[in-house]
């Protein structure tokens, strides 16, 4: 049984005079005993909470940022009107700061016999899954002066997905890829290894590019046209280890990482190429594999949406082994990492050599911003200081890209926002080259 304030300010009011006009126990139980009855037949009179019958639908996935809403439909099969106050309880992270309180409070008004639905509005902050806690009731009498109440567990999840903010450097890097391909009208030929036709010589062209056989045979100057590689594999590596937990601005390195593995995915299957991703630190925690272009984006981001850092240093051996089995013929292995020196010199060094013996390997790690602001920050003796370890860090980072760099491998190291369209720029101009 829960009191309400109402009663509480009725026993206060019949108190007073009381204590004031007749201190004693026979008008104390004067007073009390009418409203104690009263409590009693009000709570007899709320409608049950335990009978309650409770079903959920709406929405089941949701992009991080984006509102999702859940429904309720709450069944009064008792004889007596329900008057409640609902709270569906979902985890902090499944609204705003603040916003709590009002978005998951409900009140009802549900005739004996009959239904209602109310709609709860979540806008998560936080990826991954957000799963319904317990619906708690409290069922009022028509008093108001009692009340009963009781919790049901109603199940439902919520997948909230990567924002994947980067898509907005999807039209013009498709626009390159066009270039590339021979699309568009460029002045300059698109580069490739795949011979595509042959036609006339235009003054101009590269003389390289003459088919002498053809041109026999046709009496005529004929010049071979390329077009870029088609139906390359490319397999995403996203280190899941502790370095990946490390928070540059407001979200974690790994947030970034799946950024910018959602762009190139989105590029590299309009370019015709096969994408497959492996997330893994000691084990593997995310596997796509051998999904069509049509479907790969969007497996992509569900596989992706539950993936958390985990607190443990990364077995290269292990993520190298399982890389190795999930590319057995010549791939593009793009392995987002960080670029500590620790890390890379006892982990990923050591093992690189199986990696470039038969893949061209792309190594993509997040820098932090404010790292560059500190390097250049003067004025003050912490200034200075701060400016010392921040050029000390950058030099470090530099010498590790560059140990990387001399062993075959292309490195990208940029900030958060500039990840996922530098990342996308060396992939155009790998394939421009042709050594996909």
């Amino acid at each position: 049984m829960a009191l309400t304030g109402r009663t509480a300010l009725l026993a206060a009011l019949g108190s007073l005079p009381v204590g004031i006009l007749a201190p004693s126990w026979t008008g104390m139980l004067a007073v009390n005993a009418p409203l104690s009855l009263a409590i009693l037949c009000d709570y007899a009179l709320a409608a049950p909470v335990r009978t309650l019958q409770f079903t959920r639908s709406g929405d089941t996935t949701v992009r991080l940022g984006d509102g999702a809403a859940v429904q309720l439909t709450v069944t009064n099969p008792s004889r007596r009107r329900l008057r409640a106050h609902l709270r569906d309880a979902w985890p902090p992270s499944s609204w705003l700061a603040g916003t709590e309180q009002a978005a998951s409070r409900h009140t009802l008004d549900v005739p004996a016999g009959e239904r209602r639905r109310i709609t709860t509005f979540l806008r998560p902050t936080r990826r991954g899954d957000r799963r319904a806690e317990r619906v708690t009731v409290r069922s009022y009498g028509p008093l108001g002066l009692a009340a009963r109440q009781g919790n049901h567990h109603v199940p439902w999840t919520v997948r909230v997905l990567p924002p994947f903010t980067s898509r907005k450097h999807l039209p013009s890097r498709l626009a390159r890829l066009r270039e590339l391909d021979g699309r568009t009208s460029v002045l300059t030929r698109g580069e490739g290894t795949e011979f595509d036709s042959l036609r006339a010589y235009v003054p101009g062209d590269d003389t390289r590019s003459i088919d002498w056989r053809a041109t026999a045979r046709h009496s005529a100057v004929a010049v071979r046209t390329w077009r870029p590689e088609r139906d390359r594999h490319i397999l995403i590596v996203l280190d899941t280890g502790r370095t990946s937990a490390g928070r540059v601005g407001d979200v974690p390195r790994l947030d970034a990482a799946m950024d910018a593995a959602l762009l190139l995915t989105a590029l590299a299957t309009r370019a015709g190429d096969r994408v497959d991703l492996l997330a893994h630190d000691r084990r593997t925690r995310a596997r796509v594999h051998g999904r069509s272009a049509a479907e790969v984006l969007s497996v992509m981001v569900t596989a992706l949406a539950p993936l958390e850092p985990e607190l443990v240093e990364t077995d290269a051996r292990s993520l190298s082994a399982t890389a190795l089995a999930s590319a057995p013929r010549r791939s593009l292995i793009v392995l987002l990492t960080g670029l500590d020196a620790a890390p890379v010199e006892e982990g990923l060094l050591p093992v690189l050599p199986q990696l470039t013996q038969r893949h061209t390997v792309l190594v993509a790690a997040v820098a932090d911003p404010h790292v560059e602001e500190m390097a250049g920050a003067r004025g003050t003796v912490d200034a200075v200081y701060e400016a010392a370890a921040a050029t000390q860090a950058q030099a470090q980072r530099r010498r590790t890209a560059a140990q990387l760099q001399r062993r075959g491998v292309v490195v990208v190291d940029a900030t958060p926002d500039n990840l996922a369209p530098a990342l996308a720029d060396a992939y155009l101009a790998l394939k421009a080259a042709g050594r996909l």
